[in-house]
């Protein structure tokens, strides 16, 4: 069943997307077997972002960049980085917000108005997945899928926003990934050099072991 439309600006309805949406917190890859997803929150941010897609280039590796509404206006270059390299784009809310308790009116302009700092970056952009954060999710799911946007949670987390340095980070990694994982990872929201380190360092054991990286499920 189609979600049903939500408010949009003064009241008036904003369409449900063309083709439904599930409201289901997503927490798996695409593809059975050892698959793992790679996601990022909180950026862009410069410096730590464009090295990380350095990173994923070298090892060809396709990723889902959550963007912070802000972030983005600072940083609509890094962006456009991300796209041409042809990562999946989720919103992260415009500032970042603890939304569980919002009424789905304000919900609703948060997320469009961090969709409309992303499409400034990037006209046209696909903007797949949204992520609550904090994983707050609230009334947060149904206005994401209303508003086309797949609701995107995680099965590994490893606490990189405290870094605990690489050599940790990247046991947790190769110690907590299960087959069809979505791992919750950083690109911003403070200095995050451990997590890209962390990231070269993993991949290559993973693939070594015969893992495939893929996006999030979707459907």
């Amino acid at each position: 069943m189609p979600p049903s439309p939500v408010p949009g600006p003064a009241g008036a309805p904003f369409p449900a997307p063309a083709r439904p949406v599930s409201t289901a917190v997503v927490d798996s890859a695409r593809g059975g077997g050892r698959t793992v997803s790679l996601t990022f929150d909180d950026g862009p941010n410069p410096a730590d972002t464009l090295r990380l897609l350095g990173v994923l280039r070298r090892h060809r590796v396709a990723a889902v960049f959550c963007l912070w509404g802000e972030h983005v206006d600072d940083h609509p270059d890094v962006v456009r980085r991300i796209v041409a390299d042809g990562h999946a784009l989720g919103n992260h809310g415009m500032r970042h917000d603890d939304m569980a308790r919002w009424p789905a009116e304000r919900i609703a302009a948060d997320l469009r108005a961090t969709n409309d700092a992303i499409r400034r970056a990037v006209p046209g952009a696909r903007i797949r997945y949204f992520r609550a954060p904090y994983g707050a999710w609230g009334g947060t799911p149904a206005v994401a899928a209303a508003l086309g946007m797949r609701p995107l949670g995680w099965r590994l987390a490893v606490g990189d926003w405290e870094p605990p340095g690489t050599d940790e980070l990247v046991r947790r990694l190769v110690d907590g990934v299960t087959p069809g994982a979505v791992v919750l990872l950083h690109d911003g929201g403070g200095d995050r050099h451990q997590t890209v380190e962390a990231v070269d360092r993993f991949v290559p054991v993973l693939r070594a072991r015969r893992w495939r990286f893929t996006l999030p499920a979707r459907d």
